[in-house]
């Protein structure tokens, strides 16, 4: 006979793995819900919500149940601040969950993981909570407004007090709301498969929902559909998921017939497929990454879609390959980097990052493009881009690279929409926003080598 599953239990199991011990929320989570695959859709759709939920709002979380318990969260027992962390969220985000239910399977969860002696702190605190959650009073906006976005978007306030130097206040507030919104899924076409209306045609014969972007003709947006491999349209290899910022690196690379392509961090290789693409069967796109793994990844992406002139192979960008000077006619640096434009899509990024760790990494990204300069012809092109906002991976790595290598920035308008060109775009890059140009937060500069 099998033994009954403690829902509430499977959520903490993953609370713990993720905030405790920083593992990925979303391979967590894929794992749990492949081991419990033969619990109702109801049931795994709770332990989704309720998992992400939670990670994404803890900052709130935290802030309200400190107005209601004499004990920091951070001086908490593990185990009880996530108990607590859950409940509340589910009594804040979830009407459909009563909160008398919520306090007593929390008490009965701090019982059944040992903490009998706390049951009574874990019931008097969710007893108070859901008597005082509607007049729970937050940071003011006017005179604390880092303080007010950090509560109630769940971002550290370092990051905010960041972007708060870099954009006015409308304009992170912008930012802020949009990671709350549901990740929409962008397919790039692949055009030297099948036109975009025959891809979209095929899309709609499975009722999927689809929608042209404004800002690339063969690029969509799609819903309704239950996963990928189930698309036919995918499984023949005719789109690749891809956001509109990442497409927008090619559009900036602009290969010409027959140029030689190198991407020197390529997993899982959408952009150097993107490439592959554009070049139509001529030329060469040489897809790197560091572990067999990634390489795993590109080759698995090349076969679905059959690309003839593009290989997928294992290279250290940080290790220095002599037979690649000068090789290439276009490089792309698509460097590691603090992921913070794509908070969206991956909401523990906000826990995980520091202002050290983004520290080490402008230190790696300056290391990769010290490495890798020398692989441009003398007037080859490189792209340097990234997924995240701020200026030390970006305009500071900018202005760094031209004070010490042999390039110069060159104008992006050519490659982009009249609605994306600005003064910056002008002078050689862009920095794209999530909620003020509807695409994942995305830098790209294009630089011309000159000597």
């Amino acid at each position: 006979m099998t033994k009954p599953v403690n829902i509430r239990e499977i959520i903490l199991g993953i609370l713990m793995e993720v905030i405790e011990e920083e593992q990925y929320i979303h391979i967590v989570l894929r794992n749990v819900l492949e081991k419990y695959q033969y619990l109702e859709k109801r049931d795994r759709a709770f332990i989704s919500r309720v998992s992400e939920g939670t990670v994404e709002y803890m900052i709130q979380l935290d802030y309200i149940i400190e107005q209601f318990s004499r004990i920091k969260v951070q001086d908490m027992k593990p185990v009880i601040r996530n108990i607590l962390r859950m409940s509340v969220y589910q009594m804040k985000y979830m009407d459909n969950v009563p909160d008398s239910a919520v306090c007593n399977e929390a008490v009965k969860l701090a019982q059944k993981k040992g903490f009998y002696t706390l049951k009574g702190f874990v019931n008097g605190v969710l007893r108070n909570t859901a008597r005082g959650l509607s007049d729970v009073s937050y940071p003011d906006r006017e005179t604390s407004p880092a303080q007010y976005l950090s509560v109630r978007y769940s971002i550290p306030q370092w990051m905010l007090n960041k972007w708060l130097d870099q954009f006015d206040y409308e304009t992170v507030e912008k930012i802020c709301a949009s990671m709350e919104q549901e990740s929409r899924t962008c397919i790039r076409c692949n055009l030297s498969k099948a036109s975009k209306e025959e891809i979209m045609d095929k899309l709609r014969r499975q009722n999927i929902t689809v929608k042209e972007n404004p800002y690339l003709d063969y690029a969509l947006e799609i819903s309704d559909y239950n996963y990928l491999q189930a698309i036919q349209a995918f499984k023949e290899g005719l789109f690749q998921v891809q956001d509109i910022s990442s497409m927008l690196v090619a559009e900036v690379a602009a290969p010409r017939w027959g140029d030689y392509c190198i991407d020197v961090c390529a997993a899982p290789g959408g952009k150097s497929l993107h490439l592959s693409d554009k070049l139509n069967g001529s030329g060469y796109v040489e897809a790197r990454d560091l572990t067999d793994y990634k390489v795993e990844l590109m080759q698995e992406n090349l076969e679905r879609t059959k690309r003839i002139n593009m290989v997928a192979v294992r290279q250290d960008a940080t290790v220095f390959d002599g037979a690649s000077v000068e090789k290439a006619d276009i490089l792309l640096a698509d460097l590691p980097c603090s992921g913070l434009g794509v908070i969206g899509r991956k909401a523990d990024i906000r826990y995980k990052m520091t202002e050290a760790r983004q520290q080490e990494l402008v230190k790696i990204q300056r290391k990769i493009l010290d490495t890798v300069w020398s692989y441009v012809k003398v007037g080859g092109t490189l792209v340097y881009s990234t997924c995240t906002i701020g200026t030390e991976e970006n305009q500071g790595n900018v202005k760094w690279f031209l004070d010490n290598y042999p390039f110069r920035l060159e104008s992006i308008d050519p490659y982009l929409c009249p609605k994306l060109r600005s003064e910056t775009t002008k002078a050689g890059y862009i920095q794209l926003l999530p909620g003020v140009h509807g695409t994942d937060g995305f830098f790209i500069a294009r630089f011309k080598r000159t000597e």
